[in-house]
């Protein structure tokens, strides 16, 4: 349950984690100075190219399109190819949108109480909220010029059968995000145009999360 769960944030976790909330108890000095060195803004915008390298398969499988954080509601995910799709995670639930315009929920913690610690972790993959995976990772972080890297592993059993590690890299954004699956399928994911303005959602993405 927890493997499929996860096949649908990996294609972005975070977008994963484009908007650090600050550590109220650091792991360590560097990994304060880095949560308090990066933006951290309401709602945040950009596009995301994806690159899935599945065993068995010479080239990745790549994916692109755009995204919307925000951090009172949650994240919209949106596949523009090779296949239109969406994926909206907020704190209750994972809803898919095929091109058809069909929704499907992936995870309903209001029908499924007992599923709502994934549904929370999932969450804060995808909003970044460090403070909640400090305490379902460890953290290990460095600083690379004018940025940085976090280096994250699971602390739980459940966690591993999904992720061996995540590892971010950025500035004053995640600009990158490299995932390593249990099974040691990698997808690496690289944002670009991040733009915070405007600050609030359009009547449209707030629909989209209804």
């Amino acid at each position: 349950m927890i493997t499929r769960l996860f096949a649908y944030p990996r294609v972005a976790l975070c977008a994963l984690l484009l908007v650090l909330a600050p550590i109220s108890h650091a792991a360590d000095a560097a990994v304060d100075a880095i949560t308090q060195s990066v933006a951290r803004p309401d709602v945040l915008r950009g596009q995301f190219t994806q690159d899935k390298q599945v065993s068995g398969f010479k080239n990745p499988l790549r994916s692109q399109g755009q995204f919307v954080v925000a951090r009172q509601h949650g994240v919209i995910w949106t596949t523009q190819r090779p296949f239109p799709s969406e994926v909206v995670v907020t704190a209750d639930r994972i809803l898919s949108r095929q091109r058809d315009g069909t929704n499907r929920v992936e995870l309903d913690a209001r029908q499924q109480p007992a599923m709502r610690s994934v549904n929370a972790i999932m969450f804060a993959l995808m909003s970044g909220d460090v403070q909640a995976l400090s305490s379902q990772f460890n953290i290990k972080a460095q600083r690379e010029g004018q940025g940085w890297r976090l280096q994250l592993t699971p602390k739980s059993a459940m966690l591993a059968k999904a992720f061996q590690s995540l590892s971010l890299q950025g500035d004053r954004y995640v600009r990158q995000v490299e995932i390593i699956e249990a099974n040691q399928d990698r997808t690496l994911i690289q944002f670009s145009a991040l733009a915070e303005a405007p600050a609030t959602l359009s009547a449209d993405e707030a629909r989209r999360f209804d």
